[in-house]
C-alpha cells in the first residue's frame, strides 16, 4: 500500500492536481472543486482539488488516502475549511467519519462513475469526509 500511495501521491501533485486546479478553479469540472484548507505546519491557505458532492448545506466526499493525505492531516488540525464551488467560496466545518463506509458512500453518491472509479482504483485508505457549510451571509472569509 505505501508503495502505490506513493505513486499515485506523486502523480498526481505533478500530473493531474496542477491542471485540475486550474479547471476547478474556473468551475469547469462538474463534481470537482477546489477545498481550502489550513496548513498544519505553516498556517497558509493550501488548495487541493477534490470530487465532491454538494447537497445545500452540507457537502460529501472520499479520501483517497484517508488520513495519509496532507488535506485531511490539516482538517485533523483545523476543521474550518472553505470550497469554491460556482465561482463562490463556501465556508464551513469538515467533519472525518471514521465510522462511515466509504465505498458505499461513493456508490451513493457517484454510483460507478464520475470520482467514484478513479477513487476506488487509486486509493489505498479511504476516508468519508462531510463538510457542514455555514450561513451564506458567513461565506467569503478565510478559515481561520
Amino acid at each position: 500500500m505505501a508503495l502505490k500511495r506513493a505513486i499515485v501521491r506523486a502523480s498526481q501533485k505533478y500530473l493531474v492536481n496542477p491542471s485540475t486546479r486550474v479547471l476547478a478553479r474556473r468551475g469547469l469540472l462538474g463534481d470537482y472543486v477546489l477545498l481550502e484548507t489550513i496548513g498544519r505546519k505553516t498556517g497558509q491557505r493550501r488548495e487541493t482539488p477534490v470530487g465532491m458532492k454538494i447537497k445545500g448545506d452540507e457537502a460529501w466526499m472520499v479520501s483517497e488516502h484517508g488520513r495519509h493525505s496532507g488535506y485531511v492531516k490539516n482538517i485533523e488540525a483545523n476543521p474550518r475549511v472553505r470550497v469554491k464551488t460556482g465561482g463562490e467560496w463556501r465556508q464551513g466545518s469538515a467533519h472525518l467519519l471514521d465510522d462511515d463506509d466509504p465505498v458505499a458512500r461513493l456508490k451513493a453518491l457517484w454510483g460507478n462513475a464520475g470520482n467514484a472509479l478513479p477513487v476506488r482504483m487509486f486509493g489505498t485508505d479511504l476516508l468519508t469526509i462531510r463538510i457542514d457549510f455555514d450561513d451564506q451571509d458567513q461565506c467569503g472569509a478565510s478559515p481561520k
